[in-house]
Order: structure tokens, then sequence, then C-alpha cells
């Protein structure tokens, strides 16, 4: 994923210099392709794409807090499975 966006970057800049180099261009007009084929979709572009990332470290901090509320620390299966084990 962040390959494509650091290619995508690049391409952008260079369109952005293309834009300043060239006789016809400009430095606003340069900013402005920075700016709307750059910045702005790769903003957008990782927002969206980070989401389930965010979406699953907020459940992890909701968990661990709700272990801490009560004392105890969490359990995970293996503490409960090591408890159950009999001698035979």
């Amino acid at each position: 994923m962040y390959l494509v966006a650091l290619a995508w970057a690049y391409v952008a800049l260079l369109m952005a210099a293309a834009e300043a180099l060239s006789p016809q261009g400009t430095l606003l007009g340069a900013f402005v392709t920075l700016m709307l084929y750059g910045v702005l979709p790769l903003g957008l572009l990782l927002y969206i794409l980070g989401t389930p990332g965010r979406r699953r470290r907020r459940r992890a901090a909701e968990l661990a807090a709700e272990g801490d509320a009560g004392g105890h620390p969490p359990t995970g299966p293996a503490e409960g499975l090591a408890a159950e084990r009999e001698e035979a």
C-alpha cells in the first residue's frame, strides 16, 4: 500500500516540477498541481485505508482499559487451559 502511495507522490512531485520549470508554467500552478494531484488524494487514500488499523487499535485500547478497571490483569486462553490440566 505504501509503495503505491510513494510512487504516486513521486509522480505528483515531478508533475509539479514540470509545471514550475515550464516556460508557460507558474509557481502557483505547480502548487495547485501538487495539492490537487498529490497531497489531497494521498491524504484521503491513506486515511481510508488506515481505518481498519485505527479501529483495531481503538478496540484493543478499550479491552485493555476494561481489564485494568477490575483490578485484575486480562487473562488469555493459555492461562485458563493450563489451570484445568490434571495429572494422570
